[in-house]
């Protein structure tokens, strides 16, 4: 027999943790991995319409991390675990700042601040970043709420937003598209 995907034991709102503590499913640790798994599917979008060999290769490695990410956040801090869990490494935020440097160095210098657009892989990579800014936020709401959760994933995900940024800006470049300069109105 086939595996259900329905268990039926999240009908009266409520879920399970990796250890095994059920928790309303409003709870904020829940919203921070549903966020996680919302960008992750960004992300594979925004590698479907980008259509370039490395940077499928760089959001496989992000996809990859982000299930890290939301494994961890997955799981109450209080139980022992009887899986072995991957986890985030500093290299990972240095593996997200090689890149951003990589293409910042083919990219123009930035002159004011631009509005997302132009290019449906780069729109939809802003539209990413600003996901990721959600999942950061609940993140930092987290350890706020005394939730324990690493360090080293709030810096992930501070870094990823800004790789996302640069990410958006490049693939508008690849593909001929200039930034759109927000001009102020006066």
């Amino acid at each position: 027999m086939a595996f259900k995907i329905y268990t039926k034991t999240g009908d009266k709102g409520s879920t399970s943790l990796i250890g095994g503590v059920r928790v309303p499913k409003s709870h904020i640790r829940i919203e921070s991995y549903g966020t996680i798994d919302e960008l992750n599917s960004y992300m594979g979008m925004v590698n479907d319409l980008a259509q370039n060999t490395t940077i499928s290769e760089w959001l496989r490695e992000v996809q990859d991390r982000l299930f890290t990410v939301g494994s961890v956040l997955a799981t109450n801090p209080d139980k022992e675990v009887k899986m072995k869990l991957p986890d985030v490494h500093d290299t990972d935020v240095t593996w997200l700042e090689e890149r951003i440097d990589e293409m910042n160095a083919v990219l123009p210098e930035m002159r004011s601040f631009i509005l997302p657009g132009g290019q449906l892989a780069a729109s939809t990579c802003h539209v990413a970043r600003c996901v990721c800014r959600r999942a950061e936020r609940l993140c930092v709401g987290m350890q706020e709420q005394e939730e324990q959760i690493p360090d080293l994933i709030v810096k992930y995900l501070n870094r990823l937003s800004d790789f996302l940024f640069v990410l958006a800006r490049y693939i508008g470049h690849i593909n001929g598209v200039e930034d759109l300069p927000w001009r102020a109105r006066i």
